[in-house]
């Protein structure tokens, strides 16, 4: 294993690398790739398309904060869906004291949780409730899981992505991520770390009849084990005009894996990521976060850090957090 840095804080690089690609895909969400072409992100902005001043991270954020506050006591999938839920009502985690972006999917699961649906089964499960609502905020769990079997990673993060995304689809898309996450914590080098993501995956799918063949082809590009005529290609050789950015979840895991693992450093990776377009805000957030554990707070400009907002609210909530799991 090559580790590219030991942080003292893991937490803390992994909440902050998420919110800063999320804040810097906010002002450009919805626009296209070609305008971003003549347009280039290439610092922390303000305004654009949701009026927010630099800095503002979105629903993906807030919900990856509300994770990693519950977590501080333990796991209790009951007490995310409040926490998810006092979000929803504006009263928890927002960055300036309202809620001014949510997915559909994730709305309508939250309005069922605030109804009183069991949070089990308050997640859209139809082939249509794919988005990236899930993935955008699972990463806090992988601080939880990272000493538990595969088996029981599986089966937690299956609860907490269908608090609003139960198909499989995006379950799985969870498990790829968190698995691939919790190897970068450990110090693999990032494309070791991506075979090894590989290997344990397609073992647990084999073993575990985890994934229908049908379901399991729509990662090929990630697990590299087609079923049937696809080319067998690692992800990273894929050019720009092959990776999807919209808002359907395996886009979103596709991109941000190409992201990561064709730049070299924390900005290149964000930034490779938010001028893909379309959800900028979550394709930045969910690169940001493997970027951010794996190179560092330190790699981060420290202006975009300073710039974002309730930064020592975030600081704080990754103390408490790493404390209360060591």
């Amino acid at each position: 294993m090559n580790s590219v840095v030991v942080s003292s804080n893991y937490v803390l690089d992994a909440l902050v690398g998420l919110c800063v690609g999320d804040a810097l895909g906010v002002p450009v969400e919805f626009l296209t790739r070609s305008y971003l072409r003549d347009h280039t992100v290439t610092d922390m902005m303000g305004y654009g398309t949701h009026n927010q001043p630099p800095g503002t991270w979105s629903d993906d954020s807030s919900l990856a904060f509300c994770l990693a506050e519950s977590l501080c006591g333990g796991y209790s999938l009951n007490d995310i869906a409040v926490k998810s839920v006092q979000w929803y009502e504006g009263t928890l985690w927002t960055p300036h004291g309202s809620v001014f972006d949510i997915g559909i999917a994730t709305s309508r699961a939250l309005h069922r949780v605030a109804s009183g649906v069991d949070r089990l089964v308050s997640g859209g499960a139809g082939e249509e409730d794919n988005g990236n609502g899930s993935l955008m905020r699972i990463l806090p769990i992988v601080f939880y899981l990272k000493d538990k079997a595969i088996h029981e990673r599986f089966r937690i993060i299956a609860q907490v992505s269908g608090m609003t995304h139960a198909h499989i689809r995006s379950v799985f898309a969870c498990f790829i991520y968190c698995e691939y996450a919790l190897l970068l914590i450990k110090g693999f080098e990032k494309r070791q770390a991506f075979k090894a993501m590989q290997a344990e995956v397609n073992d647990f799918v084999k073993k575990h009849a985890a994934l229908a063949e049908k379901e399991l082809n729509h990662f090929h590009r990630l697990l590299e084990n087609p079923i049937g005529d696809y080319e067998i290609r690692p992800i990273d050789q894929y050019t720009e005009a092959e990776i999807a950015s919209s808002g359907y979840v395996i886009h979103t895991l596709e991109a941000s894996m190409w992201s990561f693992l064709t730049t070299n450093s924390y900005v290149d990776a964000v930034l490779k990521a938010v001028n893909l377009g379309n959800d900028t805000d979550t394709t930045g957030c969910v690169t940001g976060g493997l970027a951010g554990l794996y190179y560092g707070l330190e790699a981060i400009p420290e202006s975009w850090v300073d710039a974002i907002a309730r930064k020592q609210d975030i600081f704080d909530l990754a103390t408490r957090l790493f404390t209360s799991l060591h």
